[in-house]
Parts: C-alpha cells; structure tokens; sequence
C-alpha cells in the first residue's frame, strides 16, 4: 500500500498530526518504537482537560481514538531507513527494522528526542520523579518544599530565581564557574542560596530525593532537582535524509517553516524534534500545524 502520508512516532505530536490526516480522508500510517520522551512521568500537567492523567494513557487512547478512523494503519516497530524515491517517482520508501518497506508521498518525523542526564550518581534513576525539567509541569506538586537547580551554562543565568516561585531554592554550581556578580545578587535578594561545592551524589529512599550530597561531606537537604538535559534526536532519520538542524540551547533542533516542513521537500517534521523548547501541550499543537500542512501540501502540491 501506498500511503499519503507516514508518521515516524505516535506520542504527542505524531498522533496529532495524523489526527487532522485521518480526518481529511487520508491514508495515514503511523510507526511508533513505543519509547516516548515523557515515559518516566507519572502524570502529565497543564495539557487542557487531561491535567494530572498518566502520558502512557494519553498516548493509549489517543492512539485508539485515532484507530477509529478507517483509513488509519498503526505499526508498533522501529524506522530503520528512509529514502526519497529516484527518477522523479513522488514520496519515499521507508524500511522497518524487521526488514517491511512501506511508500508514501509525505513524511513527517515526530520521534522526538532522547535526553542526556548530567553525569551524577543517583539522577538517572529518579529522572521524571524527583529530578525534573520543567517547572511549569511538576513544579506544582513540589510546592514550598525545599527546591534545587542545577546549573546550566548556556541557560538563562537568573533561572533560579523562576524556580523560587515554588519554593525556597538552591542553585548548585557544581565546581563550575556560576552566573556574574549582578545575577547572583539578584538571585540572594530572592532568598536562592548558591551552592558552589562539587555534586558527589543525589540520595534519597527509591525514586525520592532527600538531599545532595557534596564531596566534602555535606547533605543539602532538597526534594526536588531542577536539571536542563542535553538532548538529542532519537532516531538518525533526519540526518540521513539530508535534513538541516541548528543549534539549540540543549542540542539540535530541526530547521523547519512556518507550515513545519524541512528543509527536504515532502518531509516534514514537527514536536521537540523541530522546537528549542517544548511540552505536551505545545507538541501536540505542534502536530496538529504539520498534519494540516501536510494535507494542504497533498491537495495543492506545494
């Protein structure tokens, strides 16, 4: 079968793309390696009307209420390669990694990122509970309990002083050289405490955080750690078809329009893959802009 178009991912903004594909009458065929970014979350917040609700479930009944629509195939598998078609023939043939080739005439990439933890004993297994990225997301359920940020060159030098907004807050410099004089005064008249030691370790019972621990011996005590992980895409698709990217704050982020295509004609790419910063929220509208380029491109050719 040839479709219309073929989605690399089914979380946020892949399955919203294919919504708006589906619902124009398309052939639509969505391929999801099943690994999406926000699994270690136990609750999405701030998505409208879902707040609270698992992101495993989210996806789930999206993906069935997209199944729903007849003209919608979704293949639980892994891209292997994609490649434009030769000698003019429209689309791209797309091989799974079990050896399938399926053929479409648009392609959108929304397998999103993979995220680089600091090297730090004790934060990757407590990603997504008590180290966390987005303040906005699970800064609510941290609420006037003692707060930490680890710093991030790069970042916004005065990011402490958002953190402070949901409780009293620490900026831990670990050994690095921390933001300038004026920064670090305005952070202290907003009570963040800075921290310079170097990081031996987070600890904590399970998933939770009770503290840091720095490598002259002391614990400061936090429950919860604020981290900007470096990310980078999750799949190799995008490079391999010749797809531009910048540099973003935390990697690279896809180069795309404002109707969300590449710089490779009939791909389009959409969700933290193609944004410098992002959540479900905007992903999912994200998807959606792709989805409806996506069909405006199948019926006017551009």
């Amino acid at each position: 079968m040839r479709y219309d178009a073929l989605v690399v991912g089914g979380s946020f903004a892949g399955l919203s793309a294919a919504m708006q594909l589906a619902r124009a009458r398309r052939k639509v065929c969505v391929v999801d390696a099943g690994a999406p970014r926000n699994r270690f979350a136990a609750a999405s917040h701030g998505f409208f009307g879902q707040d609270g609700m698992p992101p495993l479930k989210m996806i789930a009944d999206a993906r069935d209420k997209l199944l729903a629509y007849p003209s919608v195939e979704f293949i639980a598998g892994r891209v292997a390669t994609a490649n434009a078609n030769a000698d003019g023939d429209e689309g791209f043939t797309v091989s799974l990694d079990n050896g399938d080739k399926l053929s479409t005439r648009k392609l959108l990439l929304a397998f999103g990122v993979q995220d680089g933890l600091p090297d730090i004993r004790g934060i990757g297994e407590r990603w997504g509970q008590s180290v966390l990225h987005c303040p906005y997301c699970h800064g609510y359920e941290f609420g006037d309990r003692r707060l930490g940020l680890l710093f991030h060159r790069g970042g916004p030098p005065d990011h402490a002083q958002l953190i402070a907004e949901w409780g009293p807050t620490t900026l831990f410099l670990n050994d690095v050289e921390g933001p300038d004089a004026e920064v670090c005064a305005r952070l202290q008249e907003r009570g963040v405490t800075i921290e310079p030691g170097r990081i031996a370790g987070l600890e904590g019972q399970g998933t939770a955080l009770a503290g840091v621990r720095i490598d002259d011996g002391r614990l400061v005590p936090i429950e919860a750690l604020f981290v900007a992980p470096h990310t980078r895409p999750a799949s190799p698709l995008a490079e391999q078809l010749g797809c531009a990217s910048d540099d973003g704050p935390l990697g690279p982020v896809l180069r795309v329009d404002a109707m969300k295509m590449t710089t490779v004609p009939g791909v389009y790419a959409a969700g933290d893959l193609a944004m410098a910063f992002s959540n479900a929220t905007l992903a999912s509208a994200d998807g959606l802009m792709a989805g409806v380029s996506m069909h405006r491109s199948l019926v006017f050719g551009v």
